[in-house]
């Protein structure tokens, strides 16, 4: 299924699109990051994304041989998190949960 096929697909059901590329500090605007530079982190993992979603209890879905259409290259995946407030404000959640994880040291 194609990129946009999905995209369609996803308006009629109450699901978000959610790329690895919204939070990467290391992108433009014009590269596709959704969030200021201060809420963004270096090269974000979708697997890491998908952590952060539920440490904040958004149902969300992996779908991981897709990639971001403005890098068709790159399989990176994507999240479906399903909607419960404005894609702005769920993606600014993530954001912030991102940085959380990224500041607190991991214990192996």
């Amino acid at each position: 299924m194609l990129t946009s096929e999905l995209g369609k697909n996803m308006r009629k059901q109450d699901k978000i699109i959610i790329w690895a590329a919204y939070f990467d500090s290391t992108k433009t605007r014009k590269d596709g990051r959704r969030i200021p530079k201060n809420l963004a982190v270096p090269s974000p993992r979708t697997s890491e994304i998908k952590e952060a979603t539920d440490k904040i209890q958004l149902d969300c879905e992996l779908v991981s041989d897709v990639a971001y259409p403005k890098t068709p290259w790159l399989k990176t995946g994507m999240l479906l998190v399903k909607k419960k407030e404005s894609k702005d404000k769920t993606i600014k959640e993530i954001a912030k949960q991102l940085q959380k994880m990224r500041s607190t040291p991991t214990v192996k």
